[in-house]
């Protein structure tokens, strides 16, 4: 009788286990390693983050460079806003690579910043990819007064309605 409360108990404690480990990963996590090289080519493993299309863990030939990167993640993401317009002149593109150095066991950072209406700069044509390099983008706006008046009116109408509301109830 024991016997079968501890095969009970462990056959609960396994459905439990793989019941928690099934909700930690993701369904299907290996979509997220995009292999851009060709089967036998030399690759690095870049991993490629932020504002991108297609964020993920890129297999690319050795000797990529940023520009390929990025374009191998389908480009900068869209703006998240309810603009139908946006003044691209305004835009900033930020790009860090990340990269671990194990002889000085510290975190290595190249960043490069540029208006979407300029060139690139060369040093991002020239950087050279390494394995194991974190490619972050992040695409900046400067705020234009719509986005002050969506930060400000929201408390306006709080600080009304309570005045008005205040202003009732003493009547």
């Amino acid at each position: 009788m024991m016997r079968r409360y501890r095969i009970a108990i462990l056959f609960m404690m396994f459905i439990g286990l793989t019941t928690q480990l099934s909700a930690q990963l993701p369904e299907n996590i290996s979509d997220r390693y995009i292999r851009v090289a060709e089967f036998g080519q030399l690759v690095d493993s870049i991993n490629v983050w932020g504002d991108v299309n297609s964020g993920g863990r890129y297999l690319v030939p050795e000797g990529t460079n940023l520009p390929e990167l990025i374009s191998y993640s389908f480009g900068f993401s869209e703006l998240r806003d309810r603009e139908a317009s946006i003044d691209w002149a305004k835009l900033q593109i930020e790009v860090k690579v990340s990269r671990f150095n194990n002889e000085r066991k510290m975190v290595e950072v190249a960043f490069f910043r540029y208006r979407y209406h300029d060139p690139e700069p060369p040093e991002l044509w020239e950087f050279d990819l390494q394995n194991n390099d974190v490619v972050t983008l992040q695409v900046r706006r400067r705020p234009a007064i719509g986005d002050y008046v969506g930060v400000i009116a929201p408390i306006l109408t709080v600080v009304t309605t309570t005045f008005l509301l205040i202003e009732r109830l003493t009547e």
